[in-house]
């Protein structure tokens, strides 16, 4: 089997992660913050290590600014829902995922909120208004692989004195993202991806400490006199049992990562992007669309993506077909109807994959047109 489908989860997992977490679930899995044994306070250390390795991959912030959360997506929600808290205008790109459009189109209901939308970041200073409250941006799309730069994204925020959320969902764990010398209100993230971390593990990193408006309240093993959560993080966002195992596959995922290098991983990836840019391009019916970020999608003619993907997964191919969950990027694409496939790479893909994935393709190729 070929997997060529980690911009929705990597596969395979590292060694060290599968052994890390099997560890914390054989060995020490209490129930962390809740209970002063042993085991509670080995997963409590755990899970503090694992604030302090994003943190400190993330520039070296404040690892009590990382609330751990299931996924992105719970983490963009409980980001966006916490800033936006009244009638405003918010700017976003033409890249997001539903896991920003959605948040923001449920707010609706209880607030007027106007959005203005932008293809790049120097149109972002036309579109601002008196009521305009913040920027709400994906760092790389989940489809073409298109980025926007977090410098530029913090300075314009400062300059304008608007909050600045980011969705770092396709970026983080591909290339260097240093929150201290640029700056946002709340990187979003899954850990599940390249960070290689087992499903279920995900943050939203906090600049500021302070609790403002949150999605769930319950038990945060301290604090448990008031009848309202903590006021500060991470406590204050983290209601119930934290997912131990999961928290320490991120972790681990995290560190071999940095042993391997940002740079090496990039590096890796963008050979390999390129490497598969030129041989899909030499078909006669393919119609190649951008590519970055271990990204690139494709169709052949116009046959439907779901049926090149379902034949690429009968030749043990993975990818995947459709719109990705980003219909505004397809309709600038104008693919809202076919979408695409797309492949999406790991550090553990080789040019051999690459290799075998072109003769599987001419061969559907050859067979569908």
């Amino acid at each position: 089997m070929i997997y060529f489908d980690n911009a929705a989860t990597s596969f395979p997992k590292p060694g060290s992660v599968i052994r890390a977490t099997n560890d914390c679930i054989k060995r020490y899995c209490g129930n962390p913050g809740r209970s002063s044994h042993a085991l509670s306070n080995k997963s409590a250390e755990m899970i503090y290590s694992a604030r302090e390795a994003v943190a400190d991959l993330l520039g070296g912030v404040e690892p009590e600014g990382v609330v751990f959360t299931y996924n992105a997506t719970y983490a963009l929600n409980l980001a966006i829902k916490s800033f936006v808290d009244s009638d405003c205008h918010i700017i976003t790109s033409d890249f997001e995922h539903n896991s920003v459009i959605r948040p923001i189109e449920a707010l609706k209901k209880r607030y007027k909120i106007d959005l203005s939308f932008f293809a790049d970041e120097r149109e972002i200073e036309s579109l601002i208004r008196n009521e305009t409250t913040g920027i709400i941006c994906t760092l790389g799309s989940n489809v073409t692989g298109d980025s926007f730069d977090l410098k530029r994204l913090s300075d314009i925020a400062k300059k304008n004195n608007l909050f600045l959320i980011v969705d770092a969902s396709q970026t983080i764990g591909h290339r260097n993202i240093d929150l201290i010398n640029a700056p946002c209100d709340v990187l979003c993230a899954p850990g599940h991806k390249a960070l290689f971390g087992i499903q279920g593990s995900g943050f939203a990193v906090f600049k500021n400490l302070d609790r403002k408006i949150g999605l769930v309240e319950g038990g945060s093993g301290s604090d448990s006199e008031r009848k309202d959560m903590p006021p500060l993080l991470p406590e204050g966002y983290e209601a119930g049992t934290l997912a131990t195992p999961v928290i320490v596959s991120l972790q681990s995922g995290i560190k071999y990562i940095k042993d391997i290098g940002l740079d090496n991983i990039q590096n890796k990836l963008d050979c390999l992007i390129d490497a598969m840019y030129e041989r899909l391009t030499s078909l006669s019916s393919a119609k190649v669309y951008k590519r970055g970020n271990g990204i690139i999608s494709f169709n052949l003619g116009d046959l439907p993506s779901s049926a090149v993907a379902y034949e690429l997964d009968r030749l043990g191919i993975c990818t995947r077909a459709g719109l990705h969950c980003a219909p505004s990027v397809h309709r600038r694409l104008g693919t809202l109807k076919q979408g695409t496939v797309r492949i999406s790479f790991s550090y553990f893909n080789s040019l051999r994959q690459i290799d075998s994935f072109y003769k599987a393709i001419r061969s559907i190729e050859k067979m569908l047109l």
